[in-house]
């Protein structure tokens, strides 16, 4: 498997977990790492609650030293706010610093940030090239394919970042108009990774070992950036660790191995945030990790009503036994 370098970082290898709101948050990258991703990427922060000093964004940025490299994901549209902000922040441990211009989530867009950036090449360049300067950690972006199908610009963008001194950029296949529906494009990254020079991170639909090298193949592009497919699947960074290194696959998790890793997540999740959210935030990921089994709607309607620890345990020993 190609090693990655990005910014004069070189990463262990080439698959990255991507930066998901609610989910890439410090107990689950944790666990994404030691499963053998190369890169784990932070929830985004927005730039603007660094300015106004919100409580709840120092907790976001907490970083764990296992878990490095590390990526921090920022949003926002004031490049003067951008910058100082990365400034002031830049002395915590993260590895690179991503700009989000991808999110497609409606109150981002209609603030003019995240994937509505794409709109505004002018914008784009004038945040990027006050970043560049601002810190010296190698900056990256994530992007999509356009805004929607009419403004299909991602190697407009990619080309205004490499030269903005970007380190690397991640290309999501679809239009911020799709969301996450329809099949992604991965001729638009094979596009944006012929244009550059810069290392091009590949997502969308890669949702196995197979998918993976089927994207690097198909689109040249260096790395493979996965989101929601390892939501409930940590080990599919393993699987394609494996996979890209030697072409084998590991077995799947057993009941006995899915128990653990869970158990460990919750524990986590306990020891970072109380059991208060601890709990309730581990009820998404305990349907994503029960999806497809025997019995796991009761499951499910058992876990969405329990709001203690001891029952969350009780719970997967039961399912996972």
């Amino acid at each position: 498997m190609s090693k990655l370098t990005i910014g004069g970082v070189t990463l262990d290898n080439q698959v990255i977990l991507a930066p998901m709101a609610g989910v890439s948050d410090l107990p689950f990258r944790l666990l994404c790492r030691e499963m053998g991703a190369g890169l784990v990427c932070m929830e985004m922060v927005s730039a603007k609650a660094i300015y106004y000093n919100n409580k709840n964004t120092d907790s976001l940025m907490e970083i764990h030293p296992h878990e490095t490299p590390v990526s921090l994901q920022l949003f926002g549209s004031d490049p003067q706010i951008i910058s100082e902000m990365a400034q002031r922040i830049e002395e915590r441990p993260f590895t690179f610093l991503d700009i989000n211009m991808g999110c497609p989530v409606p109150k981002v867009v209609n603030n003019g940030e995240g994937s509505a950036l794409m709109k505004n090449p002018k914008l784009v360049e004038e945040i990027l090239t006050c970043l560049v300067k601002a810190i010296r950690k190698p900056v990256t972006v994530k992007i999509r394919k356009g805004f929607d199908e009419t403004s299909v610009n991602a190697v407009e963008i990619a080309k205004i970042a490499e030269s903005c001194g970007v380190a690397a950029v991640a290309v999501h296949g679809r239009t911020r108009e799709q969301y996450y529906s329809g099949e992604a494009d991965w001729d638009i990254i094979a596009k944006v990774k012929e244009a550059v020079k810069i290392p091009v991170l590949g997502n969308g639909d890669v949702d196995s070992a197979l998918k993976a090298r089927e994207l690097l193949n198909h689109t040249g592009c260096d790395g493979v950036m996965i989101g929601r497919a390892a939501q409930g699947n940590p080990w599919i960074f393993r699987d394609v660790k494996s996979y890209l290194e030697n072409g084998t696959l590991p077995p799947p998790p057993t009941n006995q191995e899915k128990k653990e890793l869970i158990l460990r997540h919750a524990a986590l999740q306990l020891q970072y945030k109380g059991e208060y959210t601890g709990v309730r935030e581990m009820r998404k990921h305990l349907a994503w990790y029960s999806a497809g089994m025997p019995h796991s709607n009761r499951f499910r309607s058992r876990i969405n009503a329990m709001e203690t620890m001891d029952e969350l345990v009780e719970s997967v020993e039961e399912m996972f036994a």
